[in-house]
């Protein structure tokens, strides 16, 4: 019987990095020009061509949306050259279409891959989100907890009084009371507009962002991408989604998802050794975005491999 071939994520790294630059490099010409869907277009075009080229028979499972929303780079669709190892692929070609549209900050291109089965198959719904970066206890903070105490718990464990923690909250209105509880408990919250997965990833590197917890609820696909990428960077994250009506129970279980209320953890979102590359696409926090010179671009990527815990972060820079 013929064995396909082992998922070597060493070699395969180094491609992925030029999966993300890709959908950087073509969605950098519509920064700041206000056109979300062309912007995305352009970076899903990219990443799926990219890909293509890959010695791989990867599947999207976290994606663009499910085959009937999306034409490209849809859920299930396969994806590279079909020889070499059966990978499971999640990303998000262009992480904050608003954010590089509007030319405003902490916008990403976003591709994971790790071994088939690898990655948990979020529906579309929504998820209730925790994390915190790494270096602290086994359970610090968990979901079942208020969110003023998990900023009194994180504070005491960090060795600070609440009003040095920094929590990283998307901005909307569903997180009123939530916003209004964390900031009584004296915390400081960084609002985001979009991009939640760079919002997680920034717990990962406080020293670079000042953010310390993210809190909140957003997109479940995009819980399990940052779930990759805090897998390669350390921390700890909780994911738990939620369900608005019927047709979301529905989706759940089309997902094969069978306790709706399961509280996953991040090793739970991503079961087996993942890598991960972001490249960024406007100046972040993590990365600074795509530089463009008369006759040259250059971007920045973060490249991780969750099994040695390596992250390197590589510049690429091409004549136009």
């Amino acid at each position: 019987m013929h064995h396909p071939p082992e998922f070597h994520d060493r070699m395969l790294s180094l491609a992925l990095a030029r999966v993300s630059e890709a959908a950087a490099m073509a969605s950098a010409h519509l920064i700041g020009h206000g056109d979300e869907k062309a912007a995305d277009q352009a970076a899903v075009n990219a990443m799926r061509s990219e890909l293509n080229k890959l010695e791989i028979r990867g599947v999207v499972v976290i994606g663009e949306g499910e085959r009937d929303e999306a034409p490209m780079l849809y859920i299930g669709e396969e994806v590279g050259d079909g020889e070499g190892p059966e990978v499971d692929i999640a990303l998000d070609p262009l992480e904050g279409t608003t954010l590089t549209a509007l030319d405003m900050p902490n916008a990403l291109t976003v591709v994971a891959m790790g071994p088939r089965g690898s990655m948990l198959h979020a529906p579309d719904v929504y998820m209730d989100k925790l994390a915190i970066g790494p270096g602290y206890p086994q359970d610090v903070v968990t979901l079942k907890m208020t969110p003023t105490e998990r900023v009194h718990a994180l504070a005491k464990a960090k060795g600070c009084e609440p009003n040095a923690i920094n929590v990283c909250i998307l901005l909307r209105d569903r997180h009123e009371e939530l916003i209004a509880e964390v900031r009584a408990t004296g915390a400081a919250i960084r609002l985001i507009t979009d991009g939640d997965v760079a919002g997680v990833m920034h717990c990962a590197e406080p020293h670079l962002t000042g953010i310390d917890m993210y809190m909140g609820s957003g997109g479940a696909p995009e819980g399990v991408l940052a779930a990759a990428a805090l897998k390669c960077m350390g921390g700890q994250m909780y994911g738990r989604l939620t369900f608005r009506d019927e047709d979301e129970i529905a989706r759940a279980r089309k997902a094969g998802i069978e306790d709706l209320d399961k509280i996953y953890n991040r090793d739970e979102m991503v079961t087996r050794d993942v890598i991960f590359a972001a490249t960024g696409v406007t100046d972040g926090n993590l990365l600074p975005g795509v530089k463009r010179e008369p006759h040259r671009f250059t971007c920045e990527t973060l490249l991780m491999r969750s099994k040695t815990g390596s992250v390197r972060r590589i510049t690429y820079s091409n004549p136009v």
